[in-house]
């Protein structure tokens, strides 16, 4: 338990004092995970490899739970225990054929409940960067957490927190490669300088067929992001303007600003290397 006091973000402790805690050992059947849980995923040949270790072992570090009310018994199938901590270690008890685990039992409103999960898991670097974003934006909607607040409970400074509620601003399939390890942190930080999903996803498909280093993303954004020379700022697009330039990104694979005036206009149609204006040559000239 040692190791746990020692993992909680300044405030934490105080918010939470752990002193002494008593070790029981109570049926797995009693337990239930939690569903505020950050942690989404878990990875399969991990929880295998962790359940061989716990039946030659057994579990070394407690979980750590709180009491369910009575009332709230009958809707969690009788269950006496949601876990705060340990999920993994749970679900690998289950896999090894266990039928009693070692829990330390702690009082905590679900705020609390929360924090301890999240910070655990951030110690433990098991949580994804955007399982770690949605936590963040748990604590301040539905707890009404400032991300100063946030960044004090789970040791972390405003920054790094405003950096990681970014994340949920990225397109579905930006977030969908970020989940999978297809693109790292930084990668999709640097797609976020574009400003719509369609954009983001465009940018996305050139960075994961040409494997650009992060560096490399940030410059792309950078050309693709910066207006045309000699452009004037231009009020937002109508709609079918917009309709318009998404099916020309669609067609072409790339950003496309469509700029109308009264006499006309201009359609500026990007690229990033030469390979892409080759495709984008043989898109529009020999269709």
């Amino acid at each position: 338990m040692a190791n746990l006091k020692g993992g909680l973000g300044k405030g934490l402790g105080a918010l939470i004092p752990i002193a002494a805690p008593q070790v029981s050992e109570v049926p797995l059947e009693d337990i239930v995970p939690n569903s505020r849980q950050p942690r989404r995923t878990l990875d399969s040949s991990s929880l295998q490899a962790l359940a061989e270790s716990i039946r030659e072992h057994g579990v070394i570090q407690p979980l750590l739970v709180t009491e369910i009310p009575q009332q709230g018994r009958a809707l969690l199938g009788g269950a006496r225990y949601q876990i705060i901590a340990g999920e993994r270690r749970w679900q690998a008890a289950k896999l090894a054929g266990l039928a009693r685990v070692p829990v330390i039992l702690k009082e905590a409103t679900e705020e609390q409940a929360l924090q301890l999960a999240l910070v655990e898991n951030i110690q433990r670097a098991d949580l994804t960067p955007l399982e770690e974003a949605s936590a963040y934006r748990q604590l301040i909607d539905e707890f009404g957490l400032t991300q100063e607040k946030v960044a004090a409970r789970v040791g972390k400074n405003r920054v790094s927190v405003a950096n990681a509620l970014r994340l949920l601003n990225l397109g579905e399939e930006a977030k969908a490669a970020l989940a999978s390890g297809q693109i790292t942190e930084g990668h999709a930080r640097a797609l976020l300088g574009l400003s719509s999903p369609s954009e983001q996803a465009l940018a996305l498909d050139i960075v994961l067929k040409k494997g650009l280093s992060v560096r490399q993303t940030e410059e792309m954004v950078r050309r693709l992001s910066a207006p045309p020379r000699g452009a004037r700022k231009s009020p937002a697009p109508s709609r079918e303007t917009a309709a318009l330039e998404d099916e020309f990104r669609a067609t072409l694979g790339t950003k496309v600003s469509l700029l109308r005036s009264r006499k006309g206009g201009k359609l500026v149609i990007y690229f990033y290397d030469e390979e892409q204006l080759q495709s984008i040559y043989e898109a529009v000239v020999k269709q």
